[in-house]
């Protein structure tokens, strides 16, 4: 009999988790398959941690990682694929907005020989305008700088065959943009769409602080444009400043109106100030990252297993 493991990273969901684990088993009960379901705690500091313990005791498909402190949710996810066994494996959230029910529609995919089984979120039913608008102009920024193409409205609800599972276990990267490391896989690759339904409890803990760093770890991992952007608008603000010095030369020679040009020469040097410190800050997005590669400190650290 095959073997499916469910990896569900969990930060501060204890109000989702025993609904959560209610539904996914009921879904999996029906299917012709063996099951695990692998939570990886991500330094939670609410009962989560408890709640995992017991689920572990009272069902033993039950398993549970439960890391050091919080390393965010790609790095969770990560833990999840390093430990889960099957023949193959789901990523999802525990919050409920990836629905169980739709798992049986990633695994017949999967038996119809797809190796991956991507999901795209057609919409989701609590989210704000300003989310939808962001989530939408940043896919199209990041596959206008990007070689690898990421699919609009994706997430990290998913099927992955042990063949791509073993074959992402090689990706180490510390900037870690799952969905852009599974699209430069490769495989055969299906997709489904869903509907995210409203959290089943609490509140998301994707805030905008945590959504910018996430975005600039998609582009800059996945991107070597802005460099060349930032070296292109300075080549433009030179020849600007050329025929700017030309202007200069010109009304200090020929015309009698030179205080003018204590206008021109701050507007210049603010500008251009302006444009070398937006190419500095993007030279230090990339410096910065190549400083926490080559430190080659573990991804993440698993402070207890839990498993009956």
């Amino acid at each position: 009999m095959k073997k499916i493991a469910i990896v569900v990273p969990v930060y501060n969901e204890q109000d989702n988790l025993r609904e959560f684990h209610k539904r996914i088993t009921e879904v999996l009960d029906k299917e012709p398959y063996d099951y695990s379901i692998v939570f990886v705690n991500d330094g939670s500091n609410d009962n989560s941690a408890v709640i995992l313990s017991e689920l572990a005791q009272e069902d033993q498909r039950v398993e549970a990682y439960l890391l050091s402190r919080n390393y965010g949710h790609q790095m969770a996810l990560t833990c999840g694929l390093d430990h889960a066994e099957g023949d193959a494996v789901i990523t999802m959230d525990g919050d409920l907005q990836h629905p169980p029910e739709v798992v049986p529609q990633l695994l017949r995919l999967w038996e119809e020989g797809n190796e991956i089984v991507i999901t795209k979120r057609l919409s989701t039913e609590d989210a704000g305008v300003f989310k939808k608008v962001t989530s939408a102009g940043y896919y199209k920024l990041i596959n206008i700088l990007s070689k690898v193409e990421i699919t609009p409205g994706g997430s990290d609800f998913r099927l992955m065959d042990r063949i791509a599972v073993d074959a992402f276990k090689q990706y180490r990267e510390r900037a870690r943009f799952i969905r852009g490391l599974v699209s430069t896989l490769g495989f055969k690759v299906a997709k489904v769409d869903f509907v995210a339904p409203p959290r089943f409890a609490g509140t998301s803990k994707f805030n905008l602080r945590k959504m910018l760093h996430f975005a600039l770890d998609g582009i800059t991992a996945f991107s070597n444009l802005p460099l060349r952007w930032a070296f292109y608008i300075g080549l433009v603000c030179g020849l600007c400043s050329l025929g700017l010095l030309g202007h200069v030369v010109y009304v200090r020679c020929f015309t009698s109106d030179a205080v003018p040009g204590w206008a021109t020469t701050t507007v210049s040097i603010l500008f251009l100030g302006g444009i070398q410190l937006v190419g500095i800050g993007i030279l230090g997005e990339y410096i910065g990252r190549i400083f926490e590669e080559i430190k080659h400190r573990p991804l993440y650290l698993v402070s207890r297993h839990i498993k009956k």
